[in-house]
């Protein structure tokens, strides 16, 4: 989600940078920093600074939000109005109501993308957490919401100094359907119940007020970007053109469980619709998903935002519309309530006047906008008097916050080879490290996209050192490894007890308008790695530092490279956390939350086939674990540990009897699958209850998945999660872990025109390598 005035949302301009030492760190760095901050933050109903506006109703915090909204509704113009359906919105002295900016950003900790938030000599940094996708590996849903604790902590603190907003448009909850997706990284992955974890998680942490008011807010989250959206620019098929063709079937099966939880699940306060037509209407502009469904189906409480420019982009860019005006009236009466964007700004007034659009639709918009804003307490007067009014600048980067980016690092990371012997690495037998590679000293890469300024930095590198000696050699001017300087790399490897080589990408490679066309190590990446390792006279651990998948089968197949490591981008800590877990501090247990596909996937499957689904008849081989059918480089769910762990199965039933009501039609005839509603779905749960055993000699996490093959009704996936529990476990320790299992939420599958159904018949349940058939019958 970008503006098309601040497309590129880690530049920063000197402008704003009043020194030249604050000029260097922009320009090195991309830190934006504002000199001269004033501590005051904003909000409205300043009561204390002006007694007259304690007579204005939507002033009194003793009213209910919806009376204190149609109050402040009811005092304003026209003019007025339409200046509070963008996110620049208007000031109106008259009633005490500031400007208040509602872009902000916390995708995974308080960013500087959006001009709602900035650094400061008060504030000049915050919590870096990893990337997304790196924390979704961790497959710890109490880690997702204790992440959103700390970013709205902090957010919290920073908006009492005036530096941060209260509305943050994250997460970024698409499926990573494709690898070559630039902003896969910004995701929880390519699976519905993962991904619909993380989303309702993260953002009960981001909102949950801690005084227990369910209608207050911490800050204001936003889902996004709705929906079937994944294709930012890919041969030359952009998201502001691109027309996505999605089948019922796969809408309601893939693109829309994570939206759905985020209003049910998470109480979400926003979604933001995207650039991209659905099967030929602008998202932003689709009465039918945004009022019908996430407005009225889900009852969303709280505003439906556009992403940047999008109302624009469908007016000038798809041609939707022959009007602006047309355009604007659309998009309200859609459910569009707040313009990332001067569109609205700028033709609502005469959309309203030539007779396309009514006033009302426009109070509508902004009532929601307002009451968001009341929950927030924006217009409580000084948030400082208020519940989260002593947080300030101590309670950035505290040594707490700053501890669990590294153990979120940790918890992600996933070991994908390690031959017997080789990790984790002795320090005291170790006495020299070769460290190499672009990505062994890096500081910014680490953290991604959507990123704020970092606390402080521990590069690979620089964790890597502090445990044992280390000799450090790029091997590559840059990740793109035009060509690769591997003479100094060999020397360095063929010398070292061990050697580590730091590979990957960065954002020059996969980023938000930037799809990749190459799964393959840039450039020549892999001509390094193979060539160091060739003669490495110790263990030989690759570390792929990127957001999506690579095809690095050559390592893997490769004897003398020993282990393989994906890290993501890991953060702000991301070089302590990778040290922790290659010499034996940290037991990894991070697991792939998306699948790693071959090469001639990419050369054989166009970006732009949104179906997840394969067809025998065209070769078509299908998307993601559920319905891939070719070959993998790694698959999802893959990860290794240092302990081995054993699963036994303690209760399960081997038949479910569904309940149907008299004359039903499947007593009288056969039915292959039964609609998951009513009565049929009274009091159709059951638990599965395991015993797992850490077998080996090192204490650590484990994740247990529980994964259903459904009959193949329907054209069902081939296997999907139900659920997945993280446990800690000490050396040959046990514990039990149960799943309650819904038959109509968990067992059942979405039929060709979007009906979830329960799937009658054998279904296969698995956990590990264990499997368990399971009949369900009427």
């Amino acid at each position: 989600m970008t503006s098309a005035q601040n497309r590129a949302p880690t530049v920063c301009s000197v402008l704003l940078c009043l020194c030249c030492i604050h000029a260097f760190w922009c320009a090195v760095f991309g830190v934006r920093f504002v000199a001269g901050q004033s501590p005051k933050p904003v909000f409205a109903c300043d009561v204390d600074g002006d007694p007259s506006l304690a007579a204005f109703g939507f002033c009194n915090a003793s009213l209910g939000v919806e009376a204190r909204v149609a109050d402040l509704v009811k005092r304003l113009t026209l003019q007025e109005k339409i200046g509070f359906l963008v996110n620049d919105a208007g000031n109106v002295d008259s009633l005490g109501i500031p400007k208040y900016e509602w872009w902000s950003e916390a995708l995974h900790g308080v960013s500087y993308v959006g001009p709602g938030t900035k650094f400061s000599s008060l504030v000049p940094g915050a919590t870096s957490f990893p990337q997304v996708i790196l924390t979704a590996a961790s497959f710890n849903a109490t880690l997702f919401e204790t992440i959103g604790k700390v970013v709205s902590t902090e957010a919290r603190a920073m908006h009492n100094v005036g530096l941060a907003g209260l509305t943050f448009w994250s997460p970024n909850v698409n499926i990573f359907r494709d690898p070559r997706w630039g902003r896969g990284q910004e995701t929880p992955g390519e699976d519905p119940l993962l991904s619909s974890k993380y989303a309702s998680g993260y953002v009960r942490g981001l909102q949950q007020s801690d005084d227990g008011n369910a209608d207050r807010l911490k800050v204001a989250a936003c889902c996004k970007h709705y929906t079937a959206y994944d294709i930012d620019n890919w041969k030359g098929v952009d998201r502001y053109h691109f027309n996505a063709v999605v089948t019922q079937q796969d809408l309601d099966d893939t693109f829309q469980p994570p939206f759905k939880s985020c209003v049910l699940d998470g109480n979400v306060a926003s979604v933001m619709c995207s650039y991209n037509q659905v099967n030929g209407i602008p998202m932003c502009a689709d009465p039918n998903l945004l009022a019908g469904i996430v407005r009225g189906e889900w009852k969303l409480n709280g505003y439906i935002v556009s992403d940047c420019d999008s109302v624009d982009v469908f007016y000038n860019s798809q041609h939707y519309t022959k009007t602006p005006e047309e355009a604007a009236a659309k998009a309200i009466l859609a459910g569009l309530d707040l313009n990332c964007g001067s569109f609205l700004g700028q033709h609502t007034e005469a959309a309203v006047k030539g007779g396309l659009l009514n006033e009302s639709a426009v109070d509508k918009a902004i009532s929601n906008n307002f009451a968001t804003l009341m929950r927030l307490g924006f217009f409580d007067g000084d948030p400082r008097k208020q519940l989260y009014g002593k947080l300030g600048p101590d309670d950035v980067c505290t040594p707490s916050n700053q501890e669990l980016a590294r153990e979120a690092a940790r918890q992600g990371i996933v070991l994908l080879k390690n031959t017997a012997g080789s990790l984790p690495l002795s320090s005291t037998a170790i006495k020299s490290l070769a460290v190499i590679g672009p990505n062994a000293n890096v500081t910014k890469t680490m953290i991604g996209n959507y990123e704020g300024t970092p606390c402080k930095y521990v590069t690979p590198l620089q964790g890597l050192a502090a445990v044992v000696s280390t000799t450090y050699v790029a091997g590559c001017a840059d990740v793109g490894c035009g060509t690769a300087q591997t003479d100094d790399a060999k020397k360095a490897a063929a010398s070292a007890d061990a050697t580590v080589l730091v590979m990957g990408a960065d954002q020059s490679i996969e980023r938000e308008g930037f799809d990749r066309v190459d799964l393959h190590l840039p450039g020549q990446q892999s001509l390094l790695v193979s060539e160091v390792a060739n003669v490495s006279k110790g263990p030989v651990i690759l570390v792929i530092m990127s957001g999506g998948g690579m095809d690095v089968s050559f390592a893997k197949d490769n004897d003398k490279i020993t282990s393989i490591l994906w890290v993501g981008y890991p953060g702000e800590a991301g070089g302590a956390a990778m040290a922790d877990v290659i010499f034996g501090n940290h037991n990894p247990s991070g697991r792939l939350p998306m699948t790693w596909y071959p090469q001639s996937y990419a050369d054989a499957v166009p970006m732009t086939n949104m179906n997840m689904r394969p067809d025998p008849a065209t070769g078509y081989p299908g998307r993601t674990y559920r319905f891939y059918t070719g070959p993998t480089v790694y698959a999802f769910g893959d990860g290794l540990s240092y302990s081995k762990f054993s699963h036994r199965l303690v209760q399960a039933p081997q038949l479910v009897s569904m309940p149907l009501e008299e004359g039903h039609v499947c007593h009288s005839s056969a039915c292959e699958s039964l609609d998951a509603t009513g009565e049929t779905c009274a009091n159709s749960t059951f638990d599965v209850h395991l015993r797992v055993k850490n077998v080996g000699s090192f204490s650590g996490s484990h994740t247990v998945f529980l994964f259903s093959s459904p009959p193949s009704v329907h054209r069902s996936p081939q296997k999907h999660l139900l659920g997945f529990e993280k446990v800690f476990l000490a050396s040959k320790s046990e514990a039990q872990v149960q799943f309650r299992v819904d038959v109509c939420k968990d067992l059942s599958v979405v039929d060709e025109v979007g009906r979830r159904k329960v799937a009658l018949g054998a279904h296969v349940l698995h956990v590990g390598d264990l499997k368990h058939g399971l009949s369900v019958r009427i």
